[in-house]
């Protein structure tokens, strides 16, 4: 093999090899740039979940409040039928 065309070789391997690192750079940007949006996925996650955390708490604190007053409507309106109950027997 002659000197120039080993130079020729070489030169082709060289510029082989500067494209594959090209490629190689720009599949690790893209990666990190994927790896960027699924952080800022997961933050967006994180947020929405202590938003959605709050609102149930809030709605289960509203929901035993409901219950508490439901109790109390039902005893009152026990004691109203069976003081009805009394007069109506009452005046038989």
């Amino acid at each position: 093999m002659s000197d120039q065309s080993a130079i020729d070789t070489a030169v082709k391997r060289l510029a082989l090899a500067l494209d594959a690192l090209d490629a190689a750079v720009e599949r690790r940007r893209q990666a990190d740039r994927s790896e960027d949006a699924l952080a800022q996925q997961v933050q967006a996650l994180g947020v929405d979940r202590t938003r959605l955390a709050a609102a149930l708490d809030g709605e289960t604190a509203r929901a035993r409040r409901l219950e508490t007053t439901n109790r109390e409507i039902a005893g009152r309106l026990d004691a109203a039928m069976a003081s009805i109950q009394g007069v109506l027997d009452a005046n038989e």
